[in-house]
């Protein structure tokens, strides 16, 4: 991978893995047991800067690349995916788009409190009726005055509830369709004051809080269960106008410009998923005998954690390929779409083929690879199905064909020399 990282970023790499190694791995299994969101660990990954890696250094951010921030969400989900989503949420759907779409008051405001560490932040998206299609988006905000009435709920929310600063999509304009969502920043209380207030970490005092904004129940998930996950419930919030982010009606262009980035890290976590569910079948196959020698040695074995390995690479190049693009400032939305699906759909395979190749001892909670399937599935899910996410590939493949002259010059005739020039 010498093609993507520089030393710096190695390093980086090196610090999250012993950090995951010493703080996430031990806990891991029992957080996912008992749902339990990780206080102290965010809190840890908050002091290492980890909840701001791609903000500039002005707004408490570390200052490093999307890059940087890829390696991080890899690395933290090939010990445990909760850890992981927590910092790409954060990062990703409740800090980017204030970054990217936010006025300079609205960034001096908020985005200090995020990136440096101080609360978690969310995106309210996602509801009842408006799930692939986030165009049907039904929560509405009226203009009242220099404020915004919003009525509405959102679910499958990450942070909803530990989380006090949110980015949530409205509708201000019912007749314009998808051209008539806004976004507003609003802020609620984490429902862990007194955990944050004992860690100090988690809460602050002195955001403006929106009356009428709230958590509403915690979602009992197959996976990713250290992870918050609640609905958004508004009822009459009002919002200041000074808090919408961006033109009015410019909500769905700019989620969508957040969701494509937001690909990238899901294909990060999918790809660290992959990655540590190889890693143990691989450790438990060298370990294990079976007829009087070693798992390892069926070569039956060997084949299936070779073509693991294989893809895993694959799914690697896709995922930093994205992210250098970004980072160059190219377009990436078509890149981003192929590395969430390829690396949403091998975390299932990766997984699934570790629990194979160990057996019974995979089906227990003995071992993390269970817990990593489980984890793996939403990943299939969330940011876009795979078969959004094929939808948006297809188009983008169909648009360049024809916009590439060479593709719809005919073609030679059997009698033309291909490549002849004509005199």
């Amino acid at each position: 991978m010498e093609r993507y990282l520089n030393e710096d970023q190695i390093r980086l790499q090196e610090r999250v893995r012993r950090f995951a190694q010493e703080h996430i791995e031990p806990v891991a299994r029992d957080l996912d047991e008992r749902s339990e969101f990780p206080w102290e660990n965010v809190k840890a990954m908050a002091d290492m800067g980890l909840l701001g890696v791609p903000v500039p250094r002005e707004y408490g951010g570390l200052g490093l690349d999307y890059m940087s921030y890829i390696l991080v969400v890899e690395e933290l989900a090939k010990f445990d995916a909760s850890h992981s989503i927590t910092v790409s949420a954060h990062t990703t759907l409740g800090t980017s788009p204030i970054l990217a779409f936010g006025t300079d008051d609205q960034k001096r405001e908020f985005l200090p409190k995020l990136a440096g560490g101080e609360v978690l932040g969310g995106f309210g998206l996602t509801e009842p009726g408006a799930g692939s299609d986030a165009s049907g988006t039904r929560t509405r905000a009226v203009r009242d005055g220099d404020h915004y009435r919003i009525n509405g709920s959102k679910i499958f929310i990450t942070h909803a509830g530990v989380g006090e600063i949110f980015v949530v999509t409205a509708v201000t304009d019912p007749e314009a369709g998808s051209r008539g969502i806004s976004s507003f920043i609003m802020c609620k209380p984490t429902v862990d004051i007194d955990v944050a207030e004992r860690i100090g970490f988690g809460h602050a005092g002195d955001l403006p809080y929106t009356d009428g904004f709230r958590a509403g129940k915690k979602e009992d998930k197959m996976g990713w269960r250290a992870s918050d996950t609640r609905e958004l419930l508004m009822e009459d919030a009002m919002v200041p106008a000074s808090q919408r982010v961006g033109e009015e009606g410019a909500g769905f262009v700019n989620f969508m410009k957040t969701l494509d980035a937001g690909r990238i890290g899901v294909a990060a976590l999918s790809l660290g998923l992959a990655h540590g569910a190889w890693e143990a079948a691989v450790r438990y196959a060298n370990e294990r005998e079976q007829f009087g020698q070693r798992i390892w040695d069926f070569q039956q074995v060997q084949f299936s954690l070779a073509d693991l390995a294989t893809e895993i690479e694959a799914g690697r190049h896709l995922t930093y390929h994205a992210a250098w693009l970004k980072d160059s400032g190219r377009p990436y939305a078509k890149e981003a779409a192929m590395a969430k699906l390829f690396c949403s759909e091998l975390a299932m395979k990766a997984t699934l083929g570790a629990i194979q190749a160990m057996g019974g001892a995979g089906y227990t909670s003995e071992y993390p690879v269970e817990r990593m399937m489980r984890d793996a599935k939403i990943c299939e899910i969330g940011e876009g199905t795979s078969e959004i996410q094929r939808l948006v590939i297809a188009r983008h493949v169909l648009t360049e064909v024809l916009a590439d002259p060479a593709m719809n010059t005919p073609a030679p005739t059997a009698r033309e020399a291909v490549g002849a020039s004509s005199s």
